[in-house]
C-alpha cells in the first residue's frame, strides 16, 4: 500500500505538505503537538452532501492556523477539506475543560444552527489520520440545542496514537442573541492496541461477516456449477451430435434426409466471422473493456494486500493510478482486433479508445460538479484538480494506448479465421421471438446480476452509508464468479443464436453479458428508495450520476468477458468442422 501511495504521489502531482507535528511518521514525543483537524459537515441521510465544517457559525481556538494542501488526487476528488481546529493538544498531556472560543447567536447563524440541528447534521475531525465523528446538536418537544463540550479521550501505545474518542456534551439552548460558549477536554489512556490494528475498530464484521454473506457466496458457487454443467453439455453432447449430423452422407433416416444438411449453426459458416456493424466503435468499447477487467483485477489485490481504507483517498487514487498504467492494454487488444476486423482508421481508433471512458466519466462529473458548486459542498472539485485529470488524460493515458495499439496492430492484427467469409451475406432466416438478439441481450444478464446482487448491497452500503469495507477476499471471489458465469450464461446464449442461423453473435454476445448493468442500475432505484434516506437535489443527482457510471463500466467489463469467451467458442467450434 505504501508503495502503491508513493506512486500515485510521483504520478498524480502530488503538493508538498510539511507541518510541524509528526503526524505522517505516527510518531511522538512526549508533549509534542497533535493536530485535530476538523473536515466537513453535512446531513446523515445524505453522506456525500458535505460541506466545509466552519460553513456552520462554529469558531476556532486560539492557536494560529496551520495550512493544510492535499496530498493525493484522490483525497481533493473526494472533498477532503481538512482545517485547523486551533485547538492546543499535546502528546500525553491531559487537559481539563477550557473555553476555546464563543459565538453570539445572531438571526443568521440561529437559522444555520436550527437547519442543521434538523436535518442531523454531522461532522467529522481528524487526529493522526484516525476519522472521529460527532453530531452537531438534537431536538427535543420543539426545542433545538447544540452539544458546546467536545471530550476527547486519546489512547496510545509507546509513542503511537491507536485510539481516539468523542464524547459530546454541555447541550445549549439556541436562542436568538444568546451566547453560547464552546469547550474542550482532553484525557490521554494507555493502551494495549497495536499500531497496525488501530482502524479495526471502524470494522463492522457482524454486517460483513454474515451468514447471508457467506450464504450468497456459497449459492453463487452453486450456480457456477450448473452453468458449467450445462456449457459443457452443449459442448460434449450437443456439438457432438451436430458434428456427427453435418458429416454424415449416408444412413439418414426419413426426417434426416427431408432435412438435410439445411438449419444449424454450420450454415452461417461463411458469414460468422463477417465484421460487426460499427467495428470502430465496437473494438474501442472492447479494449476498455480488457483495461477495466485488469484495473478491478488489480484494484482488488492491492486492497487485499494493504489496507487501502486506512489512507484518505487511497482507494480512488489507486484506481486513477492502475487505470493510467494498464492504458496500454486498452490499445493492444482494441488495435489488434480493429486490425483483424479490417479497420483502416487506426489513429481515429486509437483517440476513441483512449477517450471513452475518460470522456464519460468528465462529463457526469463535471455536470455533478456544477450542481455542487451552486450548494457550496466540499465535494466541489478543485480548478487546479480538473487541470490535473487533463493532464493525466493527456500526457499519460493517451500516448500509453497510442504504444499499445501499435504494438496489438504489428503482433496480433493478422485475422486467422478457420473459415472464409462469404463475399455476399446470407439473408437471416425468420426465426422465434425469443430468439431475437434484443430478447436474448435482456435475457443474458439475469443470471450474472444474480450472482453478484447480494455482494452489491454490501458495496453499495459501504459508500453511500457509513460502512467500511474491508472484505475484499469475498469481492474477489464474487468477480472470479461473475466472470465464468457470464462467460457460460453468453456461450450457451450464442450457441442458441447461431443455431438459429444468425450470425450477428459479436455485439450480441457483449450486449446479453453487459446487459448486467440496466439490473444493477434498477437495482440502484430498489436500493434509493428502500434501503436510504437521501434527499434533495445535490444527493440525488450525485447517487443516480455515479450509479450510472458504475454501471457503465460493470456493463462494457462484463460485456467484453462474454465477448472474449464467445469469440473462444466461436472459433472453437467452427474450426473442428468439416467446410466442403
Amino acid at each position: 500500500m505504501k508503495l502503491s501511495i508513493l506512486l500515485l504521489n510521483i504520478l498524480l502531482i502530488a503538493f508538498p505538505f510539511q507541518v510541524s507535528t509528526d503526524e505522517h511518521s505516527h510518531s511522538y514525543e512526549d508533549e509534542e503537538e497533535v493536530v485535530l483537524w476538523m473536515n466537513t459537515v453535512g446531513p446523515y441521510s445524505n453522506r456525500q452532501e458535505t460541506y466545509e465544517y466552519y460553513s456552520l457559525p462554529f469558531c476556532a481556538g486560539p492557536k494560529s492556523a496551520i495550512g493544510h494542501y492535499h496530498e493525493t488526487l484522490g483525497e481533493a476528488l473526494q472533498g477532503t477539506e481538512l482545517e485547523f481546529s486551533g485547538l492546543s493538544i499535546d502528546f500525553k498531556m491531559d487537559v481539563d475543560s477550557t473555553q476555546y472560543c464563543k459565538i453570539t447567536v445572531s438571526e443568521d447563524k440561529l437559522y444555520a444552527l436550527v437547519y442543521a440541528v434538523k436535518n442531523h447534521y454531522w461532522y467529522q475531525m481528524y487526529l493522526d489520520d484516525l476519522p472521529i465523528w460527532g453530531i452537531v446538536g438534537e431536538s427535543k418537544d420543539g426545542e433545538h440545542y447544540i452539544w458546546t463540550h467536545k471530550k476527547l479521550e486519546i489512547g496510545y501505545n509507546g509513542k503511537q496514537i491507536v485510539d481516539v474518542n468523542l464524547t459530546s456534551d454541555a447541550k445549549v439552548k439556541l436562542v436568538k442573541n444568546s451566547e453560547v460558549a464552546f469547550t474542550y477536554e482532553v484525557r490521554w489512556k494507555p493502551s494495549q492496541v497495536k499500531f497496525e490494528d488501530r482502524f479495526d475498530k471502524y470494522l463492522d464484521p457482524s454486517f460483513f461477516q454474515h451468514r447471508i454473506h457467506w450464504f450468497s457466496i456459497f449459492n453463487s458457487f452453486m450456480m457456477v456449477i450448473f452453468l458449467v454443467g450445462l456449457v459443457s453439455m452443449i459442448l460434449l453432447r450437443t456439438l457432438r451430435k451436430d458434428y456427427a449430423r453435418y458429416s454424415k452422407d449416408d444412413e439418414l433416416d426419413e426426417m434426416e434426409k427431408d432435412l438435410g444438411d439445411e438449419y444449424g449453426w454450420k450454415q452461417v459458416h461463411g458469414d460468422v466471422f463477417r465484421p460487426p456493424a460499427y467495428p470502430l466503435l465496437f473494438s474501442a468499447i472492447v479494449g476498455s473493456g480488457y483495461q477495466l477487467l485488469l484495473v478491478s483485477l488489480f484494484v482488488i489485490i492491492f486492497a487485499m494486500i494493504g489496507d487501502l481504507y486506512e489512507e484518505r483517498g487511497s482507494m480512488l487514487g489507486t484506481v486513477i493510478f492502475v487505470y493510467a498504467a494498464t492504458s496500454p492494454v486498452n490499445g493492444y487488444f482494441g488495435g489488434s482486433l480493429y486490425a483483424r476486423l479490417g479497420g483502416k482508421q487506426w489513429i481515429k481508433q486509437m483517440v476513441i479508445s483512449a477517450a471513452l471512458l475518460p470522456l464519460n466519466i468528465c462529463a457526469m462529473v463535471f455536470s455533478i460538479n456544477f450542481i455542487a458548486i451552486y450548494y457550496h459542498a466540499s465535494r466541489a472539485i478543485p480548478f487546479g484538480t480538473m487541470v490535473a485529470i487533463a493532464c493525466i488524460c493527456l500526457f499519460v493515458i493517451l500516448p500509453l494506448t497510442l504504444v499499445g495499439t501499435v504494438l496489438g496492430r504489428n503482433i496480433s492484427g493478422q485475422a486467422n479465421y478457420p473459415c472464409r467469409i462469404n463475399a455476399v451475406p446470407r439473408p437471416i432466416p425468420e426465426k422465434k421471438w425469443f430468439m431475437e438478439p434484443a430478447i436474448i441481450t435482456l435475457l443474458g444478464g439475469i443470471l450474472p446480476f444474480g450472482s453478484i446482487f447480494i455482494e452489491m448491497y454490501f458495496i453499495f452500503t459501504s459508500f453511500w452509508a457509513y460502512k467500511i469495507y474491508y472484505v475484499y477476499g469475498f469481492m474477489m471471489l464474487v468477480f472470479l464468479i461473475m466472470v465464468i458465469v457470464t462467460v457460460c450464461v453468453t456461450i450457451v446464449c450464442t450457441y442458441f443464436l447461431l443455431n438459429a442461423e444468425d450470425y450477428r453473435w459479436q455485439w450480441t454476445s457483449f450486449c446479453s453479458a453487459g446487459s448486467i448493468s440496466l439490473y444493477i442500475y434498477m437495482y440502484a432505484f430498489y436500493y434509493y428508495f428502500f434501503k436510504t434516506k437521501m434527499y434533495g437535489l445535490f444527493q440525488t443527482t450525485f447517487y443516480f450520476g455515479y450509479m450510472a457510471l458504475f454501471s457503465l463500466a460493470l456493463g462494457i467489463m462484463t460485456g467484453t468477458v462474454g465477448y472474449v469467451g464467445t469469440s473462444f467458442f466461436v472459433h472453437t467450434i467452427y474450426s473442428t468442422v468439416k467446410i466442403d
